[in-house]
């Protein structure tokens, strides 16, 4: 019995170190958030950052891709848009300058904090967001079906979304020399 104890009071403390993980990679986006209700903040700090997670997943951050989460994360907040910016430019650099474990935490807290409605949401601006450059590429449109999964959708849920954005999505595209 002692085993088991321990093995459930170590599980337990995994738990909350991985909670605090989350805290610290949301901190100063919850920060910037400071005009609104804290739980609200946490969860736009939440959705920033994967947002921000989806548009450097192919390794480049483009211009369009940032102006429509700023975009996104101004229209859903209704906080000005020179606020959304300084929380997307928070987002992105934590998401750049933390390791994958606390990019799959802090998916996991927005799927704690979200309900399927907002979450279904999530997955239409992570599209919204990929195709901003005009092309979704294999390594965006995989992020979006892996965070479906980590904030508790199907793989299903996010392919669905994803027809709605065919005419981005690199597979479809013509390559370059192809005829008519």
């Amino acid at each position: 019995m002692p085993n088991l104890l321990r093995f459930l009071g170590s599980r337990r403390a995994a738990q909350l170190d991985r909670g605090q993980q989350a805290d610290e990679a949301l901190h100063p986006i919850v920060s910037a958030l400071e005009g609104l209700e804290p739980d609200r903040a946490r969860f736009f700090a939440a959705f920033a950052y994967v947002l921000a997670r989806v548009a450097g997943s192919d390794l480049r951050m483009e211009q369009s891709e940032t102006e429509s989460m700023v975009g996104t994360l101004s229209e859903l907040t209704g906080i000005a848009d020179s606020e959304a910016r300084l929380v997307v430019q928070i987002a992105s650099s934590r998401m750049e300058d933390l390791e994958a474990t606390q990019n799959y935490l802090v998916t996991r807290e927005f799927g704690r904090l979200s309900d399927t409605a907002e979450k279904i949401q999530l997955l239409e601006c992570l599209y919204t967001v990929a195709a901003a450059d005009g092309v979704i590429t294999g390594d965006e449109s995989n992020e979006v079906a892996s965070i479906a999964e980590e904030i508790g959708l199907s793989r299903g849920d996010a392919l669905a979304l994803r027809s709605r954005f065919r005419d981005k999505l690199a597979e479809f595209r013509k390559l370059k020399g192809e005829g008519n």
